[in-house]
């Protein structure tokens, strides 16, 4: 069973952000410099565009989404990016954390915030997994 929050009711969008600037200000020094500018947002939903264009039925399905252009991926020749974001989803990631009560909220955002910085990173989610899976 999940623990208490602190807030006395559900974590607002306000709070979450909180949680992840946080949990982003507690990473190791190397990994939030090469984060570098990603800009971080948190919203209740992915938008509907966003889920059909992944191919995901359900809005509870989606976390977390890196959007942009990785840093393996950039080139000095090519255009200037838009700016990579890290979008948290609000309440996927509330519904996750009611159903997997063993991890605590800020846990769980730090979860999904390292997995979408790793995509910013150039990694693919079989190789978040196994470095997270290495950690353990």
């Amino acid at each position: 069973m999940s623990e208490p929050t602190p807030w006395g009711r559900a974590p607002s969008l306000d709070d979450l952000a909180e949680l992840a600037e946080r949990a982003f200000a507690g990473l190791p020094e190397g990994f939030r410099t090469l984060a570098g500018d990603v800009v971080f947002r948190v919203d209740d939903f992915p938008p509907d565009d966003v889920l059909e264009d992944l191919g995901i039925e359900d809005s509870f399905g989606l976390t977390g989404l890196y959007s942009g252009v990785s840093l393996a991926e950039r080139s000095v020749f090519g255009p200037e990016p838009e700016p990579s974001r890290v979008f948290l989803y609000r309440r996927p990631i509330l519904d996750e954390w009611a159903e997997h009560g063993e991890i605590s909220l800020e846990e769980l955002v730090t979860h999904v915030l390292v997995h979408e910085i790793g995509h910013h990173f150039g990694l693919s989610d079989a190789q978040i997994d196994a470095i997270e899976a290495a950690v353990e």
